[in-house]
């Protein structure tokens, strides 16, 4: 087996894809610390959104690429026989249209990052960037969630 072979099997995608998530909520509480202790450093604010914006999009990419090669034609069909098809049609319906505010919440939230905090505080910016950076973390975390029910029911159904 390749390396390219095993970079885009089933289980190292759905690793790659919960890793790059784990980062991207990670950096965003960082950023989050920076802008609550209102921390004067712009460089290590941007570093932090970078990475989380970079994070997600890895996340998306790797997520787009397992659903479309994978999940409609190998797991949707064993959560939907097995024994919670609910999980098909309540998270991952849900997941395939909240995963949408990711990517714009978080280039939103780069932008702001970009400010100085007397910029921030002058121009009346930091409450709404900490609401982001602490909605962007709930998105993600509320994501995962739904991720982990999606996975257990493919499990489930596979018994």
């Amino acid at each position: 087996m390749d390396i390219s072979s095993l970079l885009l099997s089933k289980p190292v995608l759905i690793g790659l894809h919960l890793g790059f998530a784990i980062l991207g909520i990670d950096a965003f509480l960082w950023l989050l610390g920076e802008v609550v202790a209102n921390a004067g450093s712009v460089k290590r604010r941007l570093i932090a959104a970078k990475i989380g914006l970079v994070s997600f999009i890895l996340t998306w990419i790797i997520g787009g690429y397992y659903y479309v090669k994978f999940y409609g034609s190998l797991v949707k069909p064993i959560i939907k026989a097995g024994d919670a098809p609910w999980a098909h049609s309540i998270a991952m319906e849900a997941k395939e249209h909240i995963f949408l505010f990711a990517i714009p919440v978080s280039i939103t939230i780069l932008l702001l990052s970009r400010l100085d905090s007397s910029q921030l505080e002058s121009f009346g910016l930091r409450k709404s960037l900490i609401w982001l950076t602490v909605m962007i973390v709930g998105l993600g975390l509320s994501l995962g969630l739904m991720g982990f029910i999606i996975s257990a029911a493919a499990r489930w159904g596979a018994v």
